[in-house]
């Protein structure tokens, strides 16, 4: 045993040769559930930055910051409502994380066709955020009068802030909605039960690949949750 042990590189080669080996660090992971593990923090650090730059620029501006309420608010039936096409963007999109959780769970009993179904409940519930997305932004841009580059309600910095961090969000869930769509196929046409390779995607895999779609969902929903606290409430 000790002439095995003395055979293995040390110092950074060890790090190395340990890591490569996949064995004892992420021994009984999927390689794949470990790269999205891996992708999910670097992702973290990007998210984190925007953040943090929107709280410097935001406590550093001498010009009066737009008050939320009254930006965000959404007029119905000639009363302005603050924060209600936000409140039901979030109520959507968090709702979604739960269809995604049963999702996996009934991937993993081999119940593909409700599986099917609640991954096309979260595509849906992910569209319509991207949709709602789609009608704040053109409300802001075309009633508002708020752009990248100016804002007449204060701060200038106010618009190109909100497009960078709401833009790169809703870049990801749109992606997620394609994944969504692309394996509710797959898994209504029983890809993840005989190992077919898919008509969209040439990946053969199984109902872990669901599992790991599902750890990106969860994530862009998490994030959403630190957006609309920084951004809508603060």
């Amino acid at each position: 045993m000790k002439d095995n042990l003395s055979k293995l590189p040390s110092g950074f080669k060890g790090f190395v040769h340990d890591w490569a080996s996949d064995q004892t660090t992420f021994k009984g992971v999927p390689w794949g559930k470990a790269m999205m593990w891996i992708f999910l923090i670097s992702d973290t650090f990007i998210f984190s930055c925007f953040l943090i730059g929107y709280m410097t620029v935001r406590g550093s501006t001498s010009v009066p910051w737009p008050n939320p309420s009254e930006v965000f608010a959404l007029n119905v039936f000639g009363v302005d409502v603050p924060l209600l096409l936000i409140a039901i963007m979030t109520f959507v999109l968090i709702t979604s994380s739960g269809t995604m959780a049963l999702a996996v769970k009934f991937g993993y009993e081999r119940k593909k066709k409700l599986c099917a179904l609640f991954i096309l409940f979260t595509a849906i519930g992910g569209g319509a955020f991207v949709g709602m997305q789609a009608f704040e932004w053109t409300k802001l841009i075309l009633h508002e009068g708020i752009r990248p580059w100016g804002n007449p309600k204060g701060a200038a910095q106010f618009g190109a802030i909100f497009f960078m961090i709401t833009g790169f969000h809703g870049t990801h869930v749109s992606i997620g909605v394609i994944f969504l769509l692309i394996f509710a196929r797959k898994t209504w046409r029983g890809d993840f039960d005989n190992g077919k390779r898919g008509f969209f995607t040439s990946m053969k895999s199984n109902y872990v690949a669901i599992e790991i779609l599902g750890l990106y969902w969860h994530f862009v929903d998490l994030v959403w949750v630190f957006i609309f606290a920084f951004f809508y409430l603060w």
